[in-house]
């Protein structure tokens, strides 16, 4: 019998508390954000009932408690995609249901196998049932078939967290959902709920297939891809929360990146560990804080296009300072949170590809030398757009200087703002204080019976490991300084030219992606809504004609009634009267009008055979398939129909 089952550790402890800090300043931010604004209260009710089903995701004992919070996160916070009812925000909210039941039933499917082969899905158990199941060879005595069993399992139950999560190719709803979501919801989605899949992708990576080679590589090309992609698209965006929307795709791309060296690394590596864990956390603030900075930009000038609200900021120093903060965590610059955490990742790639070296395997570590490239180059990206939005919101003229108000905040929301903004430079400029600490906690999460992975003397230091480095050093500081440098590259020399163009006697911001860069209308749609029904209906129409043919066939041979020659068409009664009736009247006819040439045939048998051939098409419908599947579709919509009703 299914029972909940829940588990208390450090990691779980710190998400939940910053669960809470996120509701509780997006709730303050939401009394100037929806006043006025129509059907509040729904929103609120969503809100608060997510809540409790973030919470139980990260405090699930096993995967089955895990999946059902998981799924009833996804339905509550589909609500807040369609808040405001309009056409953008119904088709953004069909594609993150989409996603989010489609993943969720893959998922599903990877926790029945895994059910199968363990006879458990507690988290405290996968590891040692993981060990335990590839130790014993299969039914034919094969070793490498448990092993790819468990691999596809693994892949399974990834797709649907990395579906949550809004790792490429399933990235596609975070573009969609957040410029339509109302901003504070916009902060939870990116900050809160996308760690839900990471969550779920440390699981499946640390207790299922730690050190899984083909598993780990295929994680971290995922997350290399992604973290450029959303760069990417970042860049080319000229709408301010699709911009952000764009850049937590590519900070989850930084976070798969921390996880993939780290199940590569059979969870000895320890700067993957910690810089996983401290960037799930500097991401979920920095989200925080940017979104409620939108919010702001959107209530006074009720737009998100970088051309109207160009210039809103220039009277609004204390939300461009907390601006600033958010973007800069996010590019990595020292001072701020993001550094710290970006660094830790960065040396992960970079003592995992020297370690390859060591062992020999040159052309691996030449590939890890270029994801150490790609990651400085999306770290200079992220800098490109953060200060694009931060120069045109802010510095530049425009129209958004329109919207001039003495307060852009009231003193409710200046506290959410401010409350959130401050922990970002705090957080980067006392690693060894503040991280420490939360990375103490989140060790016990990693723990094993025999340590974590088998490195439990270095966690004797209390998650202490990494964090007493010099941060400023040169060493240090060379990953961010290359970022920095491609970012003001990327900026003067691309975003300054290209992506702006000269109209009125005024330089604007113009998009430049155009429709086959989106994978939902160039591959997705097109595949799920256009070729493959084709391809089943085509396929069922062939299964149906076959099987009717057959029928057909065995029915004029096999099964054909033997025929009697005596036996004449009397048809039934009804026919027989009517016939007769008609009879009548030919006999009249063909004594008065007709009688030079007569009619000879008779009505009796005429209606008798016409009845008779009618039973047998009938007979031949009623025992096709392609009655029964009309019959089985007819009962699907009265059902439907019922429910709806």
């Amino acid at each position: 019998m299914f029972e909940l089952q829940f588990a208390f550790d450090g990691f779980r402890v710190v998400y939940l508390l910053l669960a809470l800090f996120m509701w509780g300043m997006t709730w303050l931010f939401s009394i100037q954000y929806f006043k006025g604004h129509q059907k509040v209260g729904r929103y609120l009710f969503f809100n608060i009932a997510t809540l409790p089903a973030v919470a139980g995701v990260f405090l699930a004992g096993d995967l089955l408690t895990l999946f059902m919070f998981f799924e009833i996160m996804s339905f509550t916070s589909y609500a807040w995609v369609a808040q405001e009812e309009t056409r953008e925000a119904v088709s953004a909210s069909k594609t993150y249901l989409s996603v989010a039941v489609i993943g969720g039933l893959v998922m599903l499917m990877g926790i029945f196998m895994l059910w199968h082969a363990f006879g458990t899905v507690t988290i405290s158990e996968l590891s040692d049932a993981a060990g335990q199941f590839l130790a014993g060879p299969d039914a034919e005595g094969n070793f490498g078939n448990r092993r790819n069993y468990l691999v596809i399992t693994a892949f399974l139950l990834t797709f649907g967290f990395a579906a949550k999560a809004g790792v490429f190719p399933l990235h596609i709803w975070l573009p969609k959902a957040h410029p339509a979501a109302p901003a504070p919801a916009s902060a939870l989605l990116s900050g809160m709920l996308t760690k839900c899949g990471v969550f779920g992708m440390l699981l499946v990576s640390c207790f299922l297939v730690c050190g899984n080679h083909t598993f780990g590589m295929v994680l971290f090309t995922l997350g290399v891809v992604t973290m450029v992609l959303g760069a990417l698209l970042g860049v080319f965006s000229i709408d301010l929360k699709r911009t952000l929307a764009c850049s937590s795709v590519s900070q989850i791309g930084f976070i798969t990146v921390g996880i993939g060296v780290l199940c590569l690394s059979g969870g000895e590596n320890m700067n993957a560990m910690y810089g996983t864990v401290y960037h799930m956390v500097n991401h979920s603030l920095l989200k925080l804080v940017l979104f409620m900075a939108a919010g702001v930009v959107y209530v006074n000038t009720h737009s998100l296009d970088l051309n109207d609200i160009r210039g809103f900021g220039r009277r609004h120093p204390v939300l461009g300072a907390l601006f600033a903060f958010g973007g800069l965590g996010l590019a990595g610059v020292p001072g701020m949170n993001g550094y710290i955490s970006k660094t830790l990742l960065h040396e992960a790639i970079v003592e995992h590809a020297k370690e390859l070296s060591e062992a020999g395997e040159l052309s691996e570590a030449a590939f890890f030398k270029g994801a150490e490239a790609a990651f400085l180059f999306a770290g200079g990206l992220t800098l490109a757009y953060m200060l694009k939005l931060f120069v045109a919101i802010f510095l530049e003229k425009g129209d958004g200087e329109k919207h001039r108000v003495e307060k852009s905040m009231t003193v409710i929301s200046s506290v959410a703002l401010a409350g959130s903004g401050i922990l970002l430079p705090v957080l980067g400029f006392t690693p060894n204080v503040l991280f420490s600490r939360i990375g103490a906690l989140a060790s016990g999460f990693f723990l094993r019976k025999d340590g974590v992975f088998g490195m439990s003397s270095l966690l004797e230091t209390s998650g202490q490991i990494g964090l007493n480095a010099h941060w400023l050093s040169a060493e240090n500081l060379k990953g961010s300084a290359v970022s920095v440098g491609i970012g003001l590259l990327v900026y003067f020399g691309f975003v300054r030219t290209f992506l702006m163009k000269k109209e009125h006697n005024n330089r604007v911001y113009v998009n430049r992606l155009t429709d086959w860069m989106d994978l939902e209308k160039t591959v997705y749609r097109p595949v799920l809504l256009g070729f493959l029904p084709f391809v089943c209906a085509f396929f069922c129409r062939i299964c149906d004609t076959l099987v009717d043919a057959f029928v057909a066939l065995m029915r004029n041979t096999v099964l054909a009634p033997q025929k009697n020659r005596m036996t004449i068409w009397v048809g039934t009664k009804v026919t027989h009267m009517l016939g007769t009736f008609m009879d009548g009247i030919v006999f009249c006819l063909n004594k008065t009008i007709f009688r030079n040439h007569p009619i000879e045939h008779s009505f009796v048998s005429v209606f008798a055979v016409s009845e008779q051939e009618a039973k047998q098409t009938f007979a031949l419908i009623t025992g096709s398939v392609s009655f029964g599947l009309l019959l089985a579709a007819t009962g699907l919509v009265l059902t439907l129909i019922y429910l709806l009703v």
